[in-house]
């Protein structure tokens, strides 16, 4: 019998057209990696720390494949913090080695894939041959407009800031700024990602949760996730994972957000 009436009531109206299909949440146009835990990943399997810091380079390409996959615009990674001068000097060692070996056998695939590379951090004072390698990478892929990696190598955030701020004094000492018009983007514009938009997404792996002087003035709005998994072990997976959290969430700026109007 219900049936039946639900037969009748249609059968006297005109069929409504399917309403438009909801088009998925977008993807972070940039997303900013915190990669933990490659010495952690060595230490549970008896390995040495050098092995898990090469691990970690694979996860860097892995990484780098996900994001060519999902459509993400930009790719920041930490691979080399200013602090991380006062670890040992084998493993400081150890991770120039990677760098080194990460440029000239990767550069090519990077450069085929379309992938423009970006240094950003302090190069005063690096060793000769790192500097001109990094200038290489940035020189070779500069035309390129699929994704942009930004490695951020000898970085630290305050680092970032104290360096703009003094450039920013030096154009007000020379007459070439007042101080009334610095604001923000006198600041952003100072800085070294003055061409890169802010992290719409910071990925943190192995559970630990804090920020670690990256990206301090960037990521005021930045959407974070933290993952359990140590950095050897990020896999496409675990970005693809991240990235759908990321795309539950409301972005509200300070105001009141979709869910709340």
């Amino acid at each position: 019998m219900a049936g039946d009436s639900k037969t009748a009531f249609l059968a006297g109206a005109t069929e409504a057209a399917p309403g438009p299909a909801h088009a998925p949440p977008p993807v972070p146009a940039h997303v900013a990696i915190i990669m933990d835990g490659n010495g952690r990943w060595a230490a549970r399997r008896g390995l040495p720390r050098a092995e898990g810091h090469r691990r970690g380079v694979e996860a860097v390409r892995r990484a780098v494949r996900a994001a060519l996959d999902l459509g993400i615009a930009y790719l920041t990674v930490y691979s080399f913090s200013s602090e991380n001068w006062r670890r040992p000097a084998t493993e400081v060692a150890d991770l120039m080695g990677l760098l080194r070996l990460f440029v000239r056998r990767d550069l090519a695939d990077l450069d085929a894939n379309g992938v423009r590379v970006r240094i950003i951090g302090e190069r005063e004072g690096l060793p000769g041959d790192i500097a001109a390698l990094l200038r290489e990478a940035e020189e070779r892929t500069a035309r390129n407009t699929r994704l942009t990696l930004v490695v951020a190598f000898n970085y630290g955030g305050r680092q970032e800031i104290v360096r703009a701020a003094r450039a920013l004094a030096r154009a007000v000492q020379e007459g070439r700024l007042a101080p009334e018009e610095i604001g923000l983007d006198t600041v952003a514009a100072a800085l070294d990602t003055r061409d890169i938009p802010d992290p719409d997404l910071v990925i943190r792996t192995s559970g630990e949760q804090r920020v670690s002087n990256f990206l301090t003035w960037q990521t005021a709005y930045s959407e974070f996730v933290f993952i359990p998994d140590l950095w050897p072990d990020f896999d496409h997976a675990a970005f693809a994972a991240a990235v759908g959290e990321y795309q539950g969430r409301d972005r509200r700026f300070g105001g009141l957000g979709a869910q709340a109007r």
